[in-house]
C-alpha cells in the first residue's frame, strides 16, 4: 500500500486511522528521511488509540511506554533509536519486554538502526519519503 500525504496534518491523520484498525500485537517500524513525517505520524497513531497525552520522540530515553483505556490493546510503546550507537543499546532499556506481546502495540521510528534485533519478529514497515516541504509519500509493506 502506499499513501501519499500534502500536509503533516494528513501525515498525523493516516497514523490515526492505521491506529484504530489496530488490535495489538503489532510492530510498526518506521523508516526513512529525516523529516519525513515519522514523529507526525506517531502522533496521530497514539491519538488514535485514545492517548491524550503530549507524544514527542524519546530519542534521549529511546523508549516511552503508556497505557491504553480503549481496546484490546493495554500499552503503547513509542520507541526512538535514532541517537543509538548500537543495536544492543535498546534492548538495555526493556524493548524485549514488549515486542509482539499481544497487548502491546510498538511504533519504533528509525527501526532500520535495530534490525538484528527485530529480525524475529512480524512487523509493518513503512517507508517514509521526503517529497517536498509538505508532501510525503508512505510505502507500507
Amino acid at each position: 500500500m502506499q499513501k501519499t500525504t500534502n500536509s503533516p496534518e494528513q501525515t498525523v491523520n493516516f497514523g490515526f486511522n492505521l491506529a484504530k484498525k489496530s488490535k495489538g500485537g503489532e510492530i510498526f517500524s518506521l523508516i526513512g528521511d529525516l523529516g519525513g513525517g515519522k514523529t507526525h505520524f506517531t502522533k496521530g497513531f497514539a491519538s488514535g488509540l485514545g492517548l491524550t497525552n503530549e507524544i514527542a520522540s524519546p530519542s534521549f530515553i529511546l523508549m516511552k511506554v503508556y497505557s491504553i483505556k480503549h481496546g484490546q490493546a493495554k500499552y503503547f510503546c513509542h520507541v526512538d533509536v535514532y541517537r543509538l550507537k548500537r543495536p544492543e543499546e535498546i534492548l538495555e532499556v526493556g524493548l524485549n519486554e514488549y515486542l509482539g506481546r499481544p497487548d502491546t502495540i510498538t511504533v519504533i521510528e528509525w527501526a532500520n538502526k535495530i534490525k538484528s534485533i527485530l529480525s524475529g519478529h512480524r512487523q509493518k514497515t513503512l517507508h517514509f519519503k521526503f517529497v517536498d516541504k509538505n508532501k510525503r509519500k508512505i510505502t507500507v509493506n
